[in-house]
């Protein structure tokens, strides 16, 4: 089995060819290819490879499949016998990523 742990805008991933993962919103266009660098251990089968901090020479192949809003998230505040309230809404910027190459 191939996977390699990959980091995207700070956050780390266990990815997989093909597959689609969440991330933080990301500044590419939609349909693009990117080479991620930040590759941090890679493993093929009995062979595995842990950077130091990073692998330079494995690379990994990312295409955005889109930009999107998160699910909304409603923030209350409230103070006792005051009648204080306060209500509002919170919506993450996300990206859709779809890992096309694992290796060099």
């Amino acid at each position: 089995m191939k996977y390699a742990v990959v980091k995207i805008n700070g956050s780390l991933f266990k990815v997989k060819e093909k597959d689609q993962i969440e991330v933080n919103r990301v500044s590419w266009k939609e349909g693009e290819t990117v080479s991620l660098d930040d590759v941090l251990l890679f493993v093929d089968g009995a062979k595995i490879k842990i950077g130091t901090p990073r692998l330079k020479d494995t690379k990994i192949e990312a295409k955005l499949v889109k930009n999107y809003l998160g699910e909304k998230l409603y923030i209350y505040k409230f103070k006792a016998k005051t009648g204080y309230r306060r209500k509002t809404g919170f919506r993450a910027q996300k990206s859709l990523l779809s890992i096309e190459k694992l290796g060099n």
